[in-house]
This record gives C-alpha cells, structure tokens and sequence, in this order.
C-alpha cells in the first residue's frame, strides 16, 4: 500500500533473491526437472537467514542428544515407561504457558533480544542436567524439574524464532525458509540421536551427552546474538493476557488455522511412539535406541532433499491431510514391526510425510496471519509442535503401562488414521483450501 511505512527488518529481507521464471513446459529437460524437484536453497542469500539456520542446526543437534538422554536416563533409573511419560508432562505444561505468553510478548519486543534470553535459560538447564549426572545424584523428580523448565525457555524461543523468518525473507521464499529451516532440524534429529545412543553406552555417558549439548548451544547462542534487530511493526502491541486472548481469537474464527493445528495435535498425541523406544529397544529388538530416535527424522531428511514441489501444491488443506495419515499409517506398520531394520524403514517413511505436513502447517501460519500477530500465532504453533508429543509421550506411556507395547504403538496411530479423515473432510474451507487464491482475513483487512 502506498505511503506505509517500511516494517523494520525489512532491509534484511530485501538480500533475497526473488522468484525467477521457469522455462516453458516444452523445453523442460530432465535436468530441469531434477533442479525442481531438489530443495530450494534461494533462501540461503540472505545472510540473516544463514545464520538462523547456523544456529537452529548447532541448537538441533546438542537438543537432541538432551532429549534422547533425559528418558534414557529417566529409564535407568526407573525402569518404568510410565515415568518417561511423565517427561513428557513435566515439559508440557510449561510450553503451553510459556508458548503462548512467549508468543505475545514476540509481537510488542524485539524478537532477536527475546529469542536471546530464552535461549539462554534453556542453556542453563542443560548445565544444571550435566551437573546433577556429575554429582550422581540420580534424582527423577529433579530431571523432571529441569525439563519443565527448559521447556519455558524452549517454548519462547522458538516462539519468536518462528515469528522472525517471514521478517526476513521475501514472502515467495517462506515455503523454501520453511523447508530448508525443517531439514537442517532433521539433520539434527538424525545426527543427535545417534551421537546420543553412542554416547550413553559409555560409561559416565549421560554427562557426556549433556556436555555435548552445552557446547553445541553456546555456537546457536552466538548465531543468534549476531542477528540484526527484529522491531515490533505495531506500536500499540499488547504481551498480556489480553493479547494471547487476541491470538486464540484469531484462530479459533479462521478454520483453516484451526484445522491445521487440530490434525497436528491429534497426529502427535495419538500416533507419537517416541517416550515407547527405551522399551521397544530393551524388550523388542535388544538395541538400537539411536536408530529407533533418529529414524524418523531420517525420513524428513531425505524428503528434504526433493522438496522443490511442495511449494508449488495449491490445495494446501488436502495436502496436509494426505501427510498426516501417512505418518500415521507408517508409524502404526512400525509398531507391528519385529525386527529393528523393518521398523527404521518405517518410522523413516513416517518422516518423510511429517517433513511434508510441517511444512504445510508453518506456512499456512505464517503467511495468513499479518505480521503483528506471527508471534502470538508462533506460541501457538510451539505449543502444538512441542506440546502435542509431550502429551504423547504421556499418553504412550500410560497406554504401555497399562496395556501392551503394540496397542500403545500401533492401536493408537490408526485411531489417528480414522479421525484426521474425519475431521478434514468435516471442515470444507481447509479440505478446500487453495493457497493461490484464498486471502486471508488478516491481508484483506490491509489492503
């Protein structure tokens, strides 16, 4: 619009290399094809961008090996599933509380200095786990005490992580940010859990993994500190309760915001093994703990590398149904699985649909909500991410507990199956929801 002021942050977004045309259809080569088909790297020119990623991939790797060696440690000295579901519990409610408020607060300060500071006490945490390893003290209730706290921390962060790509890139290259931004993340989740089932095996393993964190972190803490100022763009922003009620608002009267969280909240809760891998592990397949906790994002990886066509789906709704009952489907095949090779394979096709469904779910997010509420509509999307597996992690391990490995695993996920069709084609604005055409209720309100 003409004569609006420029939102900060905008000069970082203007060393993005714009959309070129593609050649015409009947002088496509394979060569062209293939290039299509690759992930998309234009993202990569714009420096702030780099360092996000930088950042998010050293935070990633160090995270993951954190969250493999909590339940495994957790386990050990338990011995009960029901107690690594518990983990789960002890991170979820502080994400919800602080997902949401973190969120708001995103939206009235600069981004870059809150992302700072949260990252910082997530930091802590990992020094006070290696501590308590060092110290043998051997205390559930404490790691429990630890991971909701981190989970604070890890919930405003990524909060006004989130909130700071679209600020960065040009908005034809959020899908591409997007993509890049999950696969170096899944990078991660290979890398970690598997540095992580190397780790542990030693002995006074456990502080090696959480020193292994701390050390990764610092490299993501300056990643962070060197990126430019991310300004509020509205001065009359709110961080109270009030404006997280604006937010929850905002959603609950859009339905495809509402949709593309409800799939992802029942894909996590109903169809997430991870918190039943130490018992698969010991009771099932006699090892491959890193495998198990990698597998998945191993799949996402791969499916990262030939993501050039998701940015060009239209019927983004249908597509992000198709994903979720993919990974559900995949995963509910990988808790019948009897050997360890068959399940990897599995649990990695579960990926590669979740890398495509993540993908959807942000950048519906991001480009429907205007930018004075990214972080708010961020909080929420941490709180669903981030939440929803801690939920099932909870739910998993009850199940377990109470019934059997298979029925907890497998018996869930096609419940999954069930009601995400169900849903999906219960709400027509998201079944038929077409990204090239549907505009926003927050853009129209700007034009």
């Amino acid at each position: 619009m003409a004569g609006t002021p420029r939102p900060a942050g905008d000069d970082v977004r203007d060393a993005a290399v714009t959309t070129t045309s593609q050649p015409k259809e009947s002088n496509v080569t394979m060569a062209d094809r293939l290039r299509r088909a690759a992930v998309d790297t234009r993202p990569l020119a714009v420096p702030a961008y780099r360092r996000v990623l930088v950042g998010q991939g050293a935070a990633l790797v160090g995270t993951m090996v954190t969250e493999v060696a909590i339940p495994v440690q957790i386990y050990a000295i338990s011995h009960s599933s029901f107690y690594v579901g518990l983990a789960g519990l002890a991170g979820f409610v502080p994400i919800v509380v602080f997902g949401l408020y973190g969120g708001a607060v995103a939206d009235a300060v600069d981004r870059r200095l809150l992302c700072l500071w949260a990252s910082v006490v997530t930091w802590a945490v990992t020094i006070a786990l290696l501590a308590q390893t060092l110290l043998g003290i051997g205390s559930v209730p404490l790691i429990l005490v630890l991971v909701a706290v981190q989970g604070a921390g890890f919930a405003i962060s990524s909060s006004s992580r989130g909130a700071i790509i679209p600020r960065i890139v040009s908005p034809d290259l959020v899908p591409a940010a997007n993509t890049l931004s999950f696969t170096v993340g899944n990078i991660g989740q290979v890398l970690g859990p598997l540095a992580a089932g190397v780790l542990v095996a030693f002995p006074h393993g456990f502080a090696y993994a959480y020193g292994t964190d701390t050390l990764l972190f610092t490299m993501s803490l300056y990643s962070t500190f060197r990126l430019p100022a991310i300004e509020s763009t509205s001065a009359a922003a709110r961080s109270g309760l009030r404006a997280v009620l604006e937010g929850l608002r905002f959603i609950s009267g859009n339905p495809v915001l509402l949709m593309s969280f409800a799939v992802d909240i029942a894909a996590m809760v109903l169809a997430m093994p991870n918190a039943l891998f130490p018992e698969a592990a010991a009771a099932r397949f006699h090892g491959g703990i890193g495998l198990l906790y990698s597998a998945v994002a191993i799949g996402s990886v791969l499916a990262g590398l030939f993501s050039g066509w998701i940015g060009r789906v239209r019927r983004q709704g249908r597509a992000l149904t198709f994903a979720v009952v993919g990974w559900a489907t995949a995963i509910a095949l990988a808790g019948l699985a009897r050997t360890l090779w068959l399940a990897v394979l599995l649990l990695a096709l579960a990926g590669a649909a979740d890398l495509v469904s993540a993908v959807y779910r942000q950048t519906m997010l991001q480009t429907y909500a205007p930018d004075e509420m990214r972080g708010r509509m961020q909080g929420v999307f941490t709180v669903v991410v981030s939440g929803g597996p801690r939920l099932g992690d909870l739910r998993a391990g009850a199940m377990a507990a109470g019934t059997t490995l298979t029925i907890a695993w497998s018996g869930s996920a096609l419940l999954c199956v069930v009601l995400v069709i169900a849903i999906a084609l219960s709400v027509r604005p998201f079944w038929h929801y077409d990204a090239q055409q549907v505009k926003s209720p927050a853009a129209q309100g700007l034009s």
